[in-house]
């Protein structure tokens, strides 16, 4: 079962405005650097529900999607709810 994790992540804005994620900062304190932007769409997050705009990274060389729904982040976690 997956759950909603809302995460605090540092992003940069380019020059047309596009935003692209730079690190993300876990709950426990960990810190993930982005290694790659791979995709970004907005996407219906199915399995911890909702939807929003879903950036398909590579995070520590494993692809990782994180999302973004009205300027809060969030990602899918193992676990209980």
């Amino acid at each position: 079962m997956s759950r909603r994790v809302y995460v605090k992540m540092a992003v940069e804005i380019d020059e047309d405005g596009r935003v692209v994620p730079v690190r993300v900062f876990w709950e426990d304190g960990r810190v993930f650097e982005v290694e790659r932007l791979i995709d970004v769409r907005y996407a219906a997050a199915t399995r911890a529900g909702g939807q929003g705009v879903c950036y398909t990274c590579r995070i520590m060389g494993r692809d990782a999607r994180l999302y973004e729904d009205e300027g809060r982040w969030f990602v899918h976690a193992k676990g209980m709810a």
